[in-house]
């Protein structure tokens, strides 16, 4: 078996979402206030704001998403500081930082973090029993990628 990642009952959960879908993300958190009270939110910039005014509590933000953001909450899941994404992303507008954004879901992928990309994925995830219990997520083996020889 190969290694794997303890994820504690309080989750450090990701909220990210293209300008188009932020509204839909704040209504989805506020529906939701409950059962994420439980755990810590992180957010690029600007949803960090509204999702703190809208549910009253603080949520750590990053910079907003083409300024980086999306490129610290990808550096956070490599470092193990995120254990889950909700990431509403818009499939009808191409964004100025698609690459950040392709790049922030290839991340989330590779290190096995559970991530939901619109409301019905992020509904069945965080009603599941195991957002409120210790998981031990698999990390994959990336031992071979990393000891191979480059010419």
């Amino acid at each position: 078996m190969g290694k794997t990642r303890k994820l504690n009952n309080r989750k450090r959960i990701a909220l990210v979402a293209h300008d188009r879908k932020k509204l839909d993300l704040i209504d989805w958190a506020e529906y939701n206030k409950t059962a994420l009270s439980r755990h810590e939110l992180v957010a690029t910039g600007t949803t960090g704001k509204l999702l703190e005014d809208k549910l009253d509590r603080p949520v750590k933000k990053v910079l907003s998403g083409p300024l980086g953001g999306d490129q610290q909450i990808g550096a956070m899941i490599a470092t193990g500081d995120i254990d889950v994404l909700i990431f509403f992303w818009d499939p009808m507008e191409a964004q100025p930082h698609d690459s950040d954004v392709k790049a922030l879901l290839r991340l989330a992928i590779a290190w096995n973090i559970p991530t939901a990309c619109d409301r019905a994925t992020a509904d069945f995830m965080l009603t599941s029993p195991l957002m409120h219990e210790v998981y031990e997520a698999q990390i994959p083996d990336y031992s071979e990628y990393l000891k191979r020889r480059v010419q």
